[in-house]
């Protein structure tokens, strides 16, 4: 069984920082791509970024203030967000392709969902 946790969510001002963390565990012989994901409110679910093994991407919208980092010893993402806007209101998904052998491909999971609000 393998589980997402996310982690920091909460409520800041227009300009202020907020740090999300997600925690695979479980069953795991190998991740694949980690990334975010958001819903705003009446939204589809949209990319943030995502951080392979040797790179990272962006949506146009989050480019040049959210940072995506992994750990790959403790399965661990986090995204850093500066200059957050108003329009960055969304819960916050996590994703990550995991392999649990060698033998069986690698199955989608995602987290349960940090709340992100950014409001004066």
């Amino acid at each position: 069984q393998v589980q997402l946790v996310e982690s920091g969510g909460g409520l800041v001002q227009p300009g202020e920082s907020l740090r999300l963390s997600c925690e695979v565990t479980g069953t795991i012989w190998s991740v694949g791509a980690m990334s975010w994901y958001r819903q705003g409110p009446g939204k589809q679910r949209e990319l943030v970024a995502t951080a392979a093994h040797r790179s990272t991407t962006y949506s146009d919208s989050v480019k040049g203030r959210f940072t995506i980092a992994r750990d790959n010893i403790k399965h661990t993402i986090q995204l850093q967000m500066d200059n957050l806007r108003p329009n960055d209101t969304a819960i916050y998904y996590c994703y990550a392709d995991v392999w649990h052998n060698e033998r069986l491909p690698a199955a989608a999971y995602w987290g349960q969902g940090t709340q992100v609000t950014v409001s004066s």
